[in-house]
């Protein structure tokens, strides 16, 4: 009788237990939890709704708002594109007692960027306004860890001479957009199940460096078309964290795909598939895969020059990923400058390549159909403690 007399309060307790939804986020990006602060009794479930950029749900603590709390629980980053309208991702906490339980973003932690330091945190069963242990004064808390670290941002950034506001081409006369300070970062990164960390060169205005997925999405971008046009399609991409891979996929026409840089838009600088010929009739079109490493904008280009003289470059035919497009060097930049260096009508322009296949050195590039690279630069890679 005992007995059954505890499965029936179990069981009355379940069929009581509330589910809480909170929205982690929201559609205009927003660094937010909504609502901020609930009450929760044991048993009730607490439903966070992942919204648009890439949150966590991060236990912490009161005297520690924006640290991970050692064995406290952890949603890890949960990415959610700008475009997507339902089927958001969900993490789910069961309360199990009255006690405080005190949540942030942990995105850009330990930078200026801070989620956590703009504010996002979020409470459960704390304790009232004016109490030692409220919400306002968890956020407050927040808010000061992001002070301390704008603040060191702004001292670290003033013990430096500022950067030109332009500077020249690596080659020809052109006066460019200088190149925007970079800032050295450590974080740790957790996708899905795994953790590590990971020392980058922060870029002004780039995507997080968190990946999307531990095996990424597949961009498809087209070279060259049926007609002709020294096009890619599209002419870049934006958003791309590191982990995504880039499938350019040669179509009529014999064109390249060769990295260069924003200063030189026409000259090789590291990655290069060669020439990939396809014939007008073609059906199957060859394809190079190049995996991104870093969040600093990539800059690409056709090397071809046919007929004689008649750089693709130069007609415009460049790519990137993740340009800052809010920036001086953003893609329409890069792609007028190519045309200034290298277009037909341009005097002292870059001699032709060889149009001899050819793959960076030390690769193991081919001109193969699927040919899988990796950016390998900058040091992205280069702390981590769990490798996938």
């Amino acid at each position: 009788m005992f007995f059954q007399s505890l499965a029936a309060l179990a069981l009355a307790a379940s069929a009581s237990a509330a589910i809480i939804n909170v929205d982690v986020g929201n559609s205009t990006g927003g660094l937010i939890f909504n609502p901020e602060a609930i009450n929760a009794m044991p048993g009730d479930q607490v439903i966070y709704t992942f919204h648009q950029k890439n949150h966590s749900v991060t236990q912490s603590s009161f005297a520690s708002p924006c640290a991970p709390l050692d064995g406290g629980l952890d949603s890890g980053f949960m990415p959610v594109a700008a475009n997507v309208t339902d089927g958001f991702p969900t993490f789910t906490v069961t309360v199990n007692d009255t006690k405080p339980i005190w949540i942030f973003c942990d995105q850009a932690a330990n930078t200026a960027a801070s989620h956590c330091g703009a504010g996002m945190v979020h409470a459960i069963n704390c304790g009232p306004d004016g109490s030692a242990n409220s919400f306002s004064g968890f956020k407050a808390a927040a808010l000061a860890v992001g002070a301390q670290l704008q603040a060191a941002a702004a001292a670290a950034s003033t013990t430096t001479a500022p950067p030109p506001a332009e500077t020249t081409a690596d080659y020809g006369t052109a006066t460019i957009p200088a190149a925007p300070v970079e800032s050295t970062v450590t974080v740790t990164v957790t996708v899905e199940t795994s953790s590590w960390v990971t020392t980058y060169a922060s870029y002004p205005g780039s995507p997080a460096a968190t990946p999307a997925s531990l095996t990424g999405n597949v961009h498809t971008v087209v070279v060259g078309n049926a007609n002709g046009s020294l096009i890619f399609d599209p002419p870049f991409l934006t958003d791309i964290p590191p982990r995504d891979t880039i499938s350019f996929e040669f179509h009529q026409k014999n064109h390249s795909v060769t990295q260069s840089n924003f200063a030189a838009p026409c000259l090789k600088a590291g990655l290069d598939s060669g020439f990939m010929a396809v014939a007008d009739n073609a059906t199957e079109f060859p394809t190079f895969n190049v995996t991104v490493n870093q969040t600093a904008p990539l800059w690409f280009y056709c090397r071809q020059h046919t007929p004689a003289g008649a750089s693709h470059c130069g007609a415009g035919m460049v790519f990137a990923v993740n340009p800052v497009q809010s920036s001086p060097r953003n893609f329409s930049a890069f792609q007028a400058l190519a045309a200034q260096l290298n277009g037909t009508n341009t005097t002292g322009a870059v001699s032709s390549p060889s149009t001899t296949p050819s793959s960076p050195a030390g690769s193991g590039a081919t001109s193969s159909m699927a040919t899988n690279l990796a950016l390998g630069l900058g040091s992205f890679f280069a702390a981590v403690a769990f490798l996938l």
